[in-house]
C-alpha cells in the first residue's frame, strides 16, 4: 500500500527555518575558508576545521528541521539514533576534505573541481544517509532520475560556493555567496524529497527508533551552540569581517620614500653619470692635486 507523503507538515516554516539554517552555516564556514586564506600554513588548518565544521553542521541542521515537517500519514515517523549522528560525521568529514583542498590547491582549475565535488557529494550523503535513518512500518523507494540531479544540484552549489570564498572580496561577497548556497543546498534537500515513495506493510508492526521530537531536538542543540560560538568568532576577527588584511604592506604606505623600499641585498651597477662624477671627484683629492 502507498503511503502519503506530507512534506510541509508545519506548511512553510520548516523550509523558511532549514533555509535559514543552512545560510548561516554557509556563511560561517565560506567565511572560515576566506579567512585561512589570509593567514599563515601554522593557523590555516584551525580556520578549515573551524569552516568544514560550520557547513557541516549547518546542512545536518536545515536536514533534520525540514524533517520535522516531514510526515506520513498512518505510519509514525521513529530515527535510529547511530545513523543520524553518523550522517552528522559524515557531513563534517567528506565537506571537510573538500574545503582543504580548495584551502590548500586554490580555488581554481582541477583544485576547485575536486573540491566542489567532494563537498557536494558529502552534502548528498549526508541527506540520503539521513533518510536512511528513518524507521516506519513499510519502506522508502527513490526515483533514480530525480536522485541523480540533487547530486547534480549538490555538486554544483558546492563549487559556485567554494569559488565564491576563494575570490577574498569581503564580507558581502560571502554573504551572497551563502545566500545561494543556502538556496541550493535547500533545493537539493526537496528535490531529494519529491524522489521519495512510500510503501507501507499491510500489518502494524511496531517501529524501533526515537521519535523525530524526542531525537532531533536535543540533538541540535549542539550544532547549533557550535554556530553560534562559530558565529562570535567570525563577528569579532577583522580579517574575518574585512575579508583583506587589516595591515597595509610597507611599500603601499603613503609618504614612505621610494629608496627605504631597496632591499639591503640588492646591488646596483654603477651608470655611466655615476663613475662620471666619482671620477670627478677624485681628480680633485689633496693626492692629485
Amino acid at each position: 500500500m502507498r503511503g502519503t507523503i506530507d512534506g510541509f507538515n508545519y506548511g512553510l516554516v520548516t523550509p523558511l527555518v532549514a533555509y535559514l539554517m543552512a545560510c548561516l552555516g554557509g556563511a560561517l564556514g565560506l567565511r572560515c575558508t576566506t579567512r585561512s586564506m589570509l593567514v599563515g600554513n601554522s593557523w590555516r588548518p584551525g580556520w578549515l576545521a573551524l569552516g568544514s565544521a560550520a557547513i557541516g553542521s549547518g546542512i545536518w541542521t536545515m536536514h533534520f528541521i525540514a524533517m520535522m515537517g516531514f510526515n506520513i500519514e498512518q505510519a509514525p515517523i521513529h530515527y535510529d539514533r547511530i545513523t543520524t549522528y553518523a550522517s552528522l560525521v559524515v557531513a563534517i568529514v567528506m565537506v571537510g576534505i573538500g574545503i582543504f583542498i580548495v584551502g590548500y590547491r586554490g580555488a581554481r582549475g582541477t583544485a576547485l573541481m575536486t573540491g566542489g565535488a567532494v563537498t557536494g557529494l558529502g552534502i548528498a550523503t549526508m541527506h540520503y544517509l539521513g533518510m536512511a535513518g528513518m524507521r516506519f512500518n513499510g519502506k522508502l523507494e527513490y526515483n533514480t532520475l530525480t536522485v541523480a540531479a540533487s547530486v547534480v544540484i549538490a555538486v554544483v552549489a558546492a563549487t559556485v560556493a567554494l569559488w565564491a570564498a576563494g575570490q577574498v572580496r569581503g564580507f558581502l561577497w560571502s554573504v551572497g555567496a551563502s545566500l545561494i548556497m543556502g538556496l541550493a543546498v535547500t533545493g537539493m534537500h526537496y528535490t531529494g524529497m519529491a524522489a521519495l515513495s512510500a510503501h507501507l506493510h499491510g500489518t502494524a508492526a511496531p517501529t524501533s527508533g526515537d521519535s523525530p521530537t524526542s531525537l532531533l531536538a536535543p540533538m541540535m542543540i549542539g550544532p547549533l551552540a557550535f554556530l553560534l560560538l562559530a558565529g562570535v568568532v567570525v563577528l569579532f576577527d577583522p580579517l574575518m569581517v574585512m575579508g583583506k588584511p587589516v595591515w597595509t604592506p610597507v611599500e603601499n604606505k603613503p609618504g614612505v620614500p621610494a629608496r627605504e623600499l631597496v632591499s639591503h641585498g640588492t646591488t646596483r651597477r654603477p651608470t655611466l653619470r655615476t663613475r662620471r662624477h666619482a671620477d670627478h671627484h677624485t681628480s680633485r683629492t689633496p693626492q692629485n692635486r
